[in-house]
């Protein structure tokens, strides 16, 4: 195992076990994360998709948000998918609810509708090509700004960013049969 690349999946709610299963799928070892020394036995993380305040309150609860800050100040990639995007945005509309604030993004939650308007879509990526995004109360992004670059978009809502070692799709590509969201995520690590 020397020498191959060890993701974390944050797996405090939400969607873990699609993404843990994704990155073993593309070659990779996937490790579940719920403690700070976990982290720190990782090359990268994920932040699944779930419910972003019960997410973000167990990170506090545990002393994972600090160290997920400072490992992504060193330069660790951590990728939120869904509710990720929203723990990883600096700014969320109407809300004061806990975030991690790392990427220079202001998002819009469940921007999309409730649980019923659920759907699937088409997408076109940058430096990745078409996949097909699913979006189940999906945040959008409204406003970027700094380092943050755009890398797809939804009927001109923006659902995915990239900001140097951190990554954010509104939607779930661990729900999908396709790999090329988590092989680009791999090569960013």
């Amino acid at each position: 195992m020397a020498g191959k690349k060890i993701i974390g999946v944050l797996a405090l709610q939400g969607a873990f076990i699609e993404h843990e299963e994704a990155i073993k799928k593309c070659g990779a070892q996937a490790c579940q994360v719920r403690k700070p020394e976990e982290l720190q036995q990782v090359d990268a993380l994920i932040i699944p998709g779930g419910e972003s305040t019960t997410i973000g309150k167990l990170m506090k609860e545990f002393g994972l948000d600090k160290v997920i800050q400072d490992r992504a100040a060193q330069g660790m990639p951590i990728w939120g998918t869904c509710a990720g995007m929203i723990l990883l945005a600096k700014e969320i509309d109407n809300s004061d609810q806990f975030r991690l604030g790392l990427m220079d993004v202001r998002v819009k939650r469940n921007a999309f509708g409730r649980q019923v308007d659920s759907f699937e879509a088409d997408l076109d990526i940058d430096n990745i090509g078409p996949t097909r995004g699913v979006f189940i109360r999906a945040p959008y992004v409204e406003k970027i700004w700094g380092e943050a670059r755009v890398m797809s978009r939804y009927r001109d809502k923006i659902v995915m960013v990239q900001q140097n070692n951190l990554l954010s799709t509104a939607f779930h590509p661990e729900l999908t049969q396709g790999l090329c969201i988590h092989r680009y995520f791999l090569d960013m690590v």
